[in-house]
């Protein structure tokens, strides 16, 4: 058994894995992002300082939830998340999908492909008729 203290509120509970917070934690945190999805959801070019400010949660939060793809404002400066990569305003994640697109390029290059094995044929033998020796 695997028993941490909440990093939120410090109480100890039996910790299997994810985040190292307690359930009650876990509860008030999904609490706290349906109210900020629907503050985004109602009020359509929210800035991330307004949400936070009106619902009374941290940016940093609402930013790792936008970077987590929970989270997606309509406009990319609205959000203030850029591309990891090349700096581009973006809606929800880590990359812009040109970055994205050129991830995935690189890592399938990466990967080496099997070759396909190269069967020898027998060379043709003489058509005439064998016999096996008793």
């Amino acid at each position: 058994m695997n028993v941490r203290n909440c990093k939120k509120c410090g109480r100890i509970f039996n910790y299997i894995s994810g985040q190292p917070i307690c359930p009650q934690c876990k509860k008030d945190m999904e609490d706290l992002f349906q109210k900020v999805k629907e503050y985004i959801q109602d009020n359509k070019g929210a800035s991330v300082r307004e949400v936070s400010e009106e619902c009374e949660v941290d940016e940093g939060q609402i930013r790792q939830w936008v970077r987590e793809e929970r989270l997606v404002f309509s406009d990319a400066t609205a959000a203030g998340i850029v591309c990891e990569s090349c700096g581009t305003p973006i809606l929800t994640g880590k990359y812009c999908d040109k970055c994205k697109g050129a991830l995935i390029n690189n890592l399938n290059g990466a990967i080496k492909k099997p070759e396909a094995p190269v069967i020898k044929k027998k060379e043709k033998e003489s058509p005439r008729m064998r016999f096996l020796d008793k």
